[in-house]
């Protein structure tokens, strides 16, 4: 009979497949491996299991121990898998930003999460960093994995997924290219690769808001680099010892919104339904398409499955108010597609300022419609409010009609973008549209700027 002993040995020997159609534009054979095949669902199953056999090893993991480290939600699976078969508790810090199925995967796998936030730096000890680090010193017979630095990380890439390349390809890959995170993957394919052909090229991708670019053209590590973004499992505010930078021939940086529209693009375009880095992968080889030859082999790794992604670049809701759905914006009805859900917010005139405050303060929102009986007949705004009020304290037992201004233009629902935009200055701060003869809607700058 042939069957696994346990999960972790399913782990490996993940398929390369052809891409057809999104990279339709690159002259090469491009090939994808698709760490989805794992059992945890990604790449980080292979350091996971390495780093964890490594510490029993040498006597860091001991049995009945606990594994702590901080993840952004796939090596903690891998790691969540491993501890299940040998008997390991697991804690895991995760930042903020990491989707929701990421976190109730693993606590769905046994492993206590400890969330925190994003935007600070990587020595405050509210970081992931920090907690993850502090927990592993606080916390009797525990292991602190530390994927940034365990040279662990690089060499299960060393010993399994570079050698999978070579055999799968026979050698004949000319160029690799992979996200680049903790540096792991791409720093032990690099270094089998190269050693097997040196002409191999290794282009590794990251996001705007990380340093590892401009780190590797110029050795400087630049701070003003750093700043939040959305797409997960690539890019890093550090230099982890797992990123080999000699061995990587350069960087290419692509944008969230890039990132996440070829992450739908590649379940829609290949049928392949996998992660957010999978879709900066793409983004950037066709960034790099000059590099490329109709003799070249290229190899991309997919690091993870689309499942942990369902309720972000997946969803519509999440992708249309970060502005990266694809949907064509040319009407003063488009411009309200995405609340013409919700009711126009207006207020009457003889209704007090107090009113409009409570109002704009409920719904968030900076400007309202004043109306009477027979219709709009003005308007009032954040500005107009401020500067009332600045000149009598007593401003919020007014009724609105003695503070409002000009009533804002009603317009056409075909009316173009670029006429509505016109009508939207200092002196007039949003537009209304008709969509039919009961109902109106705002068009504020808000709405202009993110359709841009």
């Amino acid at each position: 009979m042939k069957y696994a002993k346990n999960i972790l040995e399913t782990i490996g020997n993940t398929p390369l497949v052809q891409l057809n159609t999104i990279t339709k534009e690159i002259p090469a054979l491009v090939l994808a491996k698709i760490e989805t095949f794992n059992p945890g669902n990604s790449v980080k199953d292979r350091m996971a299991v390495k780093m964890i056999e490594d510490a029993e090893s040498d006597g860091r993991l001991k049995p009945g121990g606990t594994i702590v480290e901080g993840t952004s939600g796939n090596t903690g699976m891998g790691l969540a898998l491993a501890a299940i078969v040998k008997g390991y508790r697991c804690i895991f810090v995760i930042s903020d930003k990491q989707s929701k199925e990421k976190i109730d995967i693993l606590r769905a796998v046994g492993a206590e999460v400890i969330v925190c936030p994003t935007n600070v730096d990587p020595d405050d000890p509210k970081s992931y960093y920090s907690v993850s680090k502090r927990l592993g010193d606080e916390i009797p017979n525990s292991w602190y994995v530390n994927q940034y630095d365990n040279p662990s990380n690089a060499l299960a890439h060393y010993e399994q997924t570079g050698p999978e390349i070579w055999e799968q390809t026979q050698g004949k890959i000319t160029h690799f290219v992979v996200g680049v995170g903790t540096g792991g993957t791409i720093s032990g394919v690099a270094k089998y690769l190269k050693e097997k052909n040196p002409t191999i090229k290794i282009w590794g991708i990251d996001t705007y808001g990380s340093v590892f670019k401009k780190y590797h053209e110029t050795g400087i590590f630049d701070e003003n680099e750093i700043y939040p973004y959305i797409t997960e499992g690539i890019g890093e505010d550090i230099l982890p010892k797992n990123v080999d930078f000699s061995l990587i021939d350069g960087f290419t940086k692509v944008r969230d919104k890039d990132a996440a529209i070829y992450t739908r693009k590649i379940a829609k375009e290949e049928g392949i339904f996998v992660g957010n880095s999978a879709g900066a992968a793409i983004k950037g080889l066709l960034q790099l398409k000059q590099e490329f030859t109709s003799k070249d082999v290229v190899v991309v790794l997919f690091h993870d499955h689309g499942s942990r992604y369902v309720g972000k670049m997946f969803n519509d809701d999440w992708m249309r108010d970060r502005g990266f759905l694809e949907e064509e914006i040319t009407t003063a009805e488009d411009l309200v597609k995405s609340h013409i859900d919700k009711p126009l917010i207006t207020i009457q005139t003889e209704e007090l300022v107090a009113h409009a405050i409570d109002r704009m303060r409920k719904f968030k929102i900076s400007q309202i419609p004043v109306i009477d009986k027979d219709g709009f007949v003005g308007a009032v705004d954040e500005t107009t409010l401020l500067h009332e009020y600045l000149n009598n304290k007593n401003i919020a037992n007014k009724p609105v009609k003695e503070i409002m201004g000009e009533k804002y233009p009603i317009v056409d629902k075909t009316l173009s973008i670029d006429k509505v935009s016109k009508l939207i200055n200092k002196n007039n701060q949003a537009v209304l549209v008709k969509l039919n003869e009961n109902t109106h809607h705002i068009i504020t700058k808000y709405d202009i700027i993110s359709a841009i």
